[in-house]
């Protein structure tokens, strides 16, 4: 792992010994403290609790979180039945044959796909938990040396949520596998790509998903007051919209407890229905079952069926939420839930539309409303707009976490995350997200104004999120896994074919709506590819630059540098050595204060890192100087604490820090010193820690923190000052600083500024 200097062989070392081994574990740790000390903090930290993922639960919580999944998950899924047989229909139904291949390709579509793919594959495929594109994308940076930002470190493999194995050298497509991804840079920059582009097509289904169904929804009040016109209905759907996001900054208040049984009822509704069409008008569409229907349709249609692709593979949206929100709940009430009411709700009300419409073959472009019996017509109205609503509010809701995700990782310009609940931490609000996804969403429903062009653009963005997760998934079988290679060859022939399928008929009618998914992709690419790039070009500058060892000690034993009271908190997003903006900062302030701790705030490959892992130290050497190193690790899904409470905690993990790291003092043989000695340590450590508190009281905390500016060096490329002297800098200056994403106070803060060349 680059800069660890340690070597493979030696790191088992680290990872073998515990403190809870007295004087002989204390002596084994000396020894290696040449290597690295931060390794030996690490071991130091290694717990026993183990991670727990909350997939072995009593059963009554299990079907607790079931019950809460279906308010939460199933919203986008639940309201497809309003928009799929006209998206495949929109030129009517020309052969009443044709019913029955389509309720074919919609069974299984969502039983090949939406079951077995999503339900019992994908979800074992979660990162601690957690899923979606950048669980997949983190859990590949974990088994494997793909990360672009070289701040790994040994010691990050002891954090009990790790749980790292390394491919052995004897299953050679694992090793393959992993030596490919390491070794070949373009594969490096290809996965972190098409991360963001799976990203950036979630976030659009954010946008599209709030469009689509509240269009759909509000659509059906034209069955009860046919003069109502496109441009009216577009009208109510654009005030509905925009209440929707307004009322995003007060929060949700447990999402699942209050959205389910709208939901449930929802499900139960539209099975019920579909139950009825399906004894009333036609129960011949059972022989939909049948798969050879599909092979007769595309026959009969040929070009026009294959087309209508598009139209079924709306009958899957929603799919990838089972995935991207299983780490609010578990696996296996995820399975229950989807199984026992989602999936067959979904199905009855398929298999009822059709049955309807094999005797109106003339209401296709109506099917839901027009297949609902008469007195339960407005009941049916309402939930589907209540219903459309919370498939929005789960959409927008995810479009939130994967930009704090994003962020975390350094792949998005950094925005105000708030925590709008105490108790949940996954409830957050993005108050620039949330502006920007109500004007796209406005923009979108005035321009697209009826859901069959809307349809085609919702179509491209949801299938490309499907087949960027059949890649991950490829190489987590692959590398991870080491799944027997004739299953993965079954799973790309059969599924991975399937949904190419979809992704050709989708792209198909690029020009008819298609377009704006991957228009919104590129410029989110773009936006995120450009912080990415400048984050990591700093970040190498720093590394390349940092201040030795020597230099610290010639800076520091400067008679014109006064040491003033207080404790120094100084920010760095350099992980290995001292950043160069510290000797800048000493060249214009010539002062430093008593105790120095420079703090990195680092994200780990992983969702969460437990409290008692969290913050690594290391003592700069030589000790008079009471200079420390501190990287404070996260996962992407962790929640920052209030700064005060930052404070303390990391004071108190540096006091606990300078007790551990005091030496045991030892013989020629290696025992235990006399008790004079021992005391002459103690005393060491007593003073060390009373100078901290005593600072403290003084001169109290002062953050310090570098304003860099970035730009090309000398003789760089036109592109490459182009991206570096405008567009990055550009951005750094759009989005919130860094003492505002830390919380840190203005009246405690000093910035000193500097310019990176690189």
């Amino acid at each position: 792992m680059e800069g660890d200097g340690i070597t493979e062989g030696e790191r088992p070392k680290v990872a073998e010994v515990d403190s809870s081994d007295g004087y002989e574990g204390d002596k084994v740790l000396r020894k290696i403290k040449k290597f690295d000390s931060f390794d030996i903090e690490a071991a130091r930290l290694k717990s026993d609790h183990g991670y727990s993922s909350n997939q072995n639960l009593p059963w009554m919580v299990t079907l607790k979180l079931a019950i809460q999944s279906i308010g939460v998950v199933y919203g986008d899924l639940g309201t497809s039945p309003l928009y799929v047989m006209p998206g495949v229909f929109p030129d009517g139904i020309k052969h009443e044959e044709d019913v029955l291949g389509v309720l074919s390709l919609i069974f299984y579509s969502i039983v090949i796909i939406g079951l077995i793919k999503y339900v019992f594959v994908v979800l074992s495929a979660n990162d601690n938990g957690d899923g979606g594109t950048f669980a997949l994308y983190s859990l590949m940076c974990r088994y494997s040396k793909v990360s672009l930002i070289p701040s790994q470190q040994a010691e990050d493999k002891e954090v009990s949520s790790y749980r790292l194995e390394v491919p052995s050298h004897r299953l050679q497509w694992a090793y393959a596998m992993k030596s490919f991804l390491e070794n070949s840079k373009a594969a490096k920059y290809l996965l972190l790509f098409v991360t963001m582009l799976g990203t950036s097509m979630v976030i659009g289904d954010g946008i599209l998903t709030p469009c689509i169904s509240v269009l759909s929804a509000v659509g059906g009040i034209r069955e009860a007051a046919e003069s109502l016109g496109d441009d009216q209905i577009m009208w109510i759907s654009v005030v509905i919209l925009i209440l929707l996001f307004q009322v995003q900054r007060f929060g949700t208040r447990k999402v699942g407890y209050s959205f389910a049984p709208i939901l449930s009822i929802w499900f139960f509704s539209i099975a019920l229905i579909g139950i009825y069409n399906f004894v009333k008008h036609d129960s011949g569409v059972i022989k939909a079952i049948n798969p050879l229907y599909i092979v007769r349709y595309f026959m009969r249609n040929k070009l026009e069926a294959w087309i209508s692709l598009g139209g079924v593979f709306l009958c899957l949206t929603g799919s990838e939420a089972l995935f991207a929100d299983v780490g609010h709940f578990n696996i296996l009430s995820i399975r229950l839930s989807s199984c026992l009411l989602v999936f067959p709700s979904i199905i009855l009300a398929y298999f009822g539309q059709a049955a309807y419409l094999r005797k109106h073959t003339g209401d296709a472009a109506t099917a839901f409303y027009s297949s609902i019996p008469k007195p339960v017509y407005w009941p049916m109205f309402v939930m589907a707009v209540m219903a459309s609503i919370i498939a929005s509010q789960s959409l927008i809701s995810a479009t939130f976490t994967i930009v704090k995700q994003s962020v975390a990782l350094g792949c998005f310009p950094r925005v105000k995350v708030v925590h709008t609940s105490k108790d949940h931490e996954g409830q957050i609000y993005v108050p620039e997200v949330n502006t920007l996804l109500m004007l796209a969403c406005v923009g979108v429903t005035l321009g697209f104004k009826t859901t069959l062009q809307l349809g085609n653009a919702y179509g491209i963005a949801v299938v490309l999120v499907f087949n960027i997760t059949s890649i991950f998934l490829v190489i987590v079988m692959v590398m991870i896994w080491k799944t027997n290679i004739l299953l993965i060859i079954l799973y790309v022939l059969t599924i991975g074919f399937v949904e190419f399928m979809f992704l050709s008929s989708v792209l198909y009618k690029f020009s008819q709506g298609g377009y704006v998914p991957l228009v919104f992709a590129v410029v989110m690419v773009s936006i995120m590819y450009l912080w990415n790039y400048g984050y990591r070009k700093k970040y190498a500058y720093e590394l390349e630059n940092k201040v030795s060892r020597e230099n610290l000690i010639t800076i520091t034993s400067n008679t014109n540098v006064h040491r003033v009271p207080g404790v120094a908190l100084f920010y760095t997003d350099l992980v290995h050595g001292i950043s160069p903006i510290f000797t800048q900062y000493v060249a214009n302030v010539s002062a430093l204060h008593s105790v120095i701790v420079f703090v990195s705030i680092k994200y780990l490959p992983i969702s969460k890192v437990p409290l008692e892992e969290r913050f690594v130290f290391r003592q700069v050497e030589p000790e008079e100087l009471s200079i420390y190193q501190c990287v404070v690790r996260y996962g992407y899904r962790d929640v920052k604490t209030e700064q005060q409470s930052f404070e303390k905690v990391l004071i108190d993990r540096l006091k606990d820090f300078i007790q551990s790291d005091a030496p045991p003092a030892a013989d020629e043989q290696g025992e235990a010193s006399d008790c004079g000695i021992a005391n002459v340590n103690e005393e060491r450590v007593q003073r060390e820690i009373g100078l901290v508190d005593e600072e403290i009281k003084i001169g109290g905390i002062v953050y310090l923190m570098g304003e860099s500016e970035v730009i090309a060096s000398s003789g760089s490329s036109l592109a490459k000052r182009f991206v570096m002297n405008y567009s990055y800098n550009w951005l750094k200056r759009c989005v919130r600083q860094q003492q505002e994403v830390f919380n840190i106070p203005r009246k405690r803060l000093l910035k000193v500024g500097i310019t990176y060349e690189v």
